[in-house]
């Protein structure tokens, strides 16, 4: 009697373990700037301040970052970026598989066709330093409906971007990079925006004209 007993709580016991699984969202982050153990250690750090988070996978070298988190708690695309932020990284691409089967993902727009007329090319100097600061700039434009490109200079500090002046201006692209955590000569990132930044990216603030 005891044997069978144990049977079946050990077959409830497992059901239950495949009942959480099929009810835990799958949240797969592409991080830029994990250079070694520390900084993984780090981001998982930050991260176990989610409640229930199982799981979690970092891979330093492809910057592959993936974890587990219970559905009912609807954890948003935008928190996660913003978590990953604030662990002093850069976010380039979140994907996350529902439990319910639905996918979510920040992949960039598509990009409009550098031949369409009205397609311009123009160049900004963006304040950064680094290949993070690059990162991140290019990520804030490459989310602009009606841009066709975008290219900034680690050395030089200038972007050179193509967009279709149809649905953009070089106000919104400076606008997108500040509000993202740069200067521009027409926009400046706010002080909290700016102190978020890791310590390599902080660059020399543009002064006031």
């Amino acid at each position: 009697m005891k044997t069978i007993v144990l049977f079946f709580s050990f077959l409830m016991l497992g059901s239950s373990v495949v009942f959480a699984q099929k009810n835990m969202d799958v949240f797969e982050v592409q991080v830029d700037g994990l250079g070694c153990p520390f900084c993984a250690y780090g981001l998982e750090k930050k991260f176990k301040e989610f409640k229930g988070i199982k799981e979690v996978k970092i891979d330093i070298e492809t910057g592959d970052f993936s974890f587990q988190y219970p559905a009912e708690k609807s954890l948003s695309l935008a928190a996660v970026v913003q978590q990953v932020e604030k662990a002093g990284y850069t976010p380039m691409k979140t994907v996350i598989s529902r439990a319910n089967g639905l996918v979510e993902t920040d992949a960039p727009l598509a990009t409009v066709d550098q031949g369409v007329a009205g397609v311009v090319s123009e160049k900004m100097f963006v304040a950064g330093n680094c290949e993070m600061c690059e990162a991140r700039i290019l990520k804030a434009t490459s989310r602009l409906q009606g841009v066709a490109s975008a290219a900034w200079d680690t050395k030089t500090k200038m972007l050179n971007i193509s967009f279709d002046t149809a649905a953009l201006d070089l106000a919104s692209i400076s606008k997108a990079i500040a509000a993202a955590g740069h200067d521009t000569k027409d926009h400046k990132t706010s002080g909290d925006t700016y102190d978020g930044l890791p310590m390599c990216c902080k660059y020399e603030r543009i002064k006031n004209k």
